[in-house]
């Protein structure tokens, strides 16, 4: 049968046609093209992924990662000196102040002849020493006295290390009136302030003179009870009084400098402190035994001190020959007066400083007989005796380390990778920055942040957790707002339907917060990263 030419033609259009439509529906539709289904949309970044990507950007540049940083919350400084934390500067004009010599042979404060001090006009200090006042009127004396109070352009030499001149520099700043603690409080707060810090343990010792004296009319034996007793015999409890009445003075000079509670009141006013007694571990043991005695008893009367602590060289004499004996001090102490926290300069050793064996165990015996809460420092760990072994038992009994990586580079030459920061962290030990002695080493808590970070690439969800640990290991009063230590991710049951941090927490959560200091604090910092990362 023939075909028309016209059918022809339109039968091969139609297979043509269909053709093209199974060639066209076979090419698959290209990924820009293809429309999601609603529900698998991408989420967008949450205000911690803004932040976290932003900080990743800062870090390439210094000055980037310094100016991030500081308007970052940090939390609390644990780990700070008083008389370090106060700048060489200020303490020249304290001296000046109190018409107090500077010995231009050692460049220390000297106090001046009785008559120069009882008439501010007369300026005769003796023999090479000036009137502190003086200073301003030369520059390279101003420039010596400020390097010889501190770190700055320090140089060691043969015979003077790093150490030798760090522990110098607070015998020759020393010897200025008391009634400066107040102006000292206000430095340190206003800086805290500064770069959004909310909390201070300051670590400072009251005039003990009285019970030290007490300390040398007894006799020592090791039996611990009685030797208590007799202190608190011979009147040992009367030096409360004076520790309070310090505290009462300087936070009066500190609440009127800062204009607390006025319509112009300073951001200072925001930063709590509280106090860590200072024991001076570098003493006879009588004298060791009565002042730590003295720091419980003002610990338990005063909520101002919250712990106490033991400072000075450890590697001093005393401080090597007696460790063993001072921990067992604390130990027993701690028995008599469980309720008062304690946190230890144990540790801050290192190779070469003293013979290998007086490495074995300074960090264990803090822990496991004087049953510190924390640990200053702790930068030997890696030289005692089965190191892992300990730091497992520190993070499972969640014991903190303060690091103070500025300190330990400039007092023990620890940097870096010598440095045992990364060794806590592997192990699970919770550990905060802190500053140590900002004055005498010229940083603040900013710098130390900085300096984390560049040394060991750490991002910011790491600082953030390092932030909350310093306020979860506070000795501020009251149950923490997490439910599980050291574990930030859930609040605890009251607040357990809350966002963190909120301006309006729910009636149950309110109720808790009243309750604990410590989690007022913590509900404040987790309200200040709420509104720093919703900057971003």
């Amino acid at each position: 049968m023939r075909i028309s030419a016209t059918l022809r033609d339109c039968i091969l259009n139609c297979i043509f046609r269909l053709a093209l439509v199974a060639l066209i529906t076979s090419i698959p539709t290209p990924i820009w093209a293809q429309a999601l289904p609603p529900n698998n949309a991408a989420p967008p970044p949450t205000a911690e992924q803004r932040t976290a990507h932003a900080f990743e950007g800062a870090r390439a540049n210094p000055l980037d990662l310094h100016a991030f940083l500081v308007r970052m919350p940090k939390g609390a400084d644990l780990h700070n000196h008083l008389s370090g934390a106060v700048y060489a500067e200020s303490w020249i004009r304290a001296g000046a102040e109190d018409h107090l010599c500077v010995d231009l042979n050692t460049l220390s404060f000297a106090k001046a002849p009785a008559a120069t001090a009882a008439n501010a006009s007369q300026t005769a200090c003796g023999e090479r020493k000036i009137p502190a006042a003086d200073v301003y009127r030369d520059e390279r004396v101003y420039d010596a006295v400020i390097d010889a109070f501190s770190m700055r352009g320090f140089v060691p030499t043969t015979g003077v290390t790093g150490h030798d001149h760090f522990f110098d520099t607070f015998g020759r700043f020393s010897g200025t009136d008391r009634r400066h603690k107040g102006e000292f409080l206000d430095e340190v707060a206003t800086r805290a302030a500064s770069q959004n810090e909310q909390y201070l343990e300051l670590m400072d010792t009251s005039d003990f003179s009285h019970t030290s004296s007490i300390a040398h009319a007894i006799t020592w034996s090791d039996d611990f009870a009685q030797i208590r007793k007799d202190l608190l015999d011979h009147g040992l409890r009367d030096d409360i009084a004076v520790a309070r009445g310090e505290y009462d003075r300087a936070e009066a000079v500190r609440r009127e400098r800062e204009r607390c509670g006025q319509k112009d009141a300073s951001p200072a006013c925001e930063i709590q402190i509280r106090f860590l007694y200072q024991v001076l571990r570098g003493f006879p043991k009588e004298q060791v035994f009565a002042q730590a005695l003295l720091g419980f008893e003002v610990a338990s009367a005063d909520p101002r001190a919250v712990g106490i602590n033991f400072v000075q060289p450890e590697d001093s004499y005393f401080s090597m020959t007696d460790y063993a004996l001072q921990m067992r001090m604390v130990g027993f102490l701690h028995e008599q007066y469980p309720h008062v926290h304690i946190s230890l300069h144990a540790g801050e050793l290192a190779p070469g400083l003293v013979p290998p064996e007086g490495l074995c165990c300074h960090v264990r015996l803090a822990v496991e007989q004087a049953r510190a809460e924390r640990i200053g420092h702790g930068a030997d760990i890696m030289y005692e005796t089965q190191p892992y072994i300990l730091m497992k038992e520190m993070a499972a009994t969640h014991v903190m380390v303060e690091i103070n990586l500025t300190s330990n580079d400039l007092i023990l030459g620890m940097s870096g990778r010598e440095h045992p920061f990364l060794e806590y962290r592997r192990a699970g030990v919770p550990v905060a920055l802190s500053t140590d002695d900002e004055g005498v080493s010229r940083i603040d808590l900013t710098h130390e942040f900085v300096r984390a970070v560049t040394t060991y690439g750490l991002h910011y969800l790491d600082l953030k957790q390092m932030v909350r640990t310093s306020f979860e290991h506070s000795f501020l009063p009251g149950a923490s707002i997490w439910n599980e230590p050291d574990v930030f991710t859930h609040g605890v049951t009251a607040c357990a339907t809350d966002a963190l941090g909120s301006d309006k927490p729910s009636a149950d959560c309110a109720t808790f917060l009243k309750s604990s200091e410590k989690a007022q604090q913590q509900w404040e910092l987790e309200r200040r990263f709420r509104s720093f990362e919703d900057g971003f």
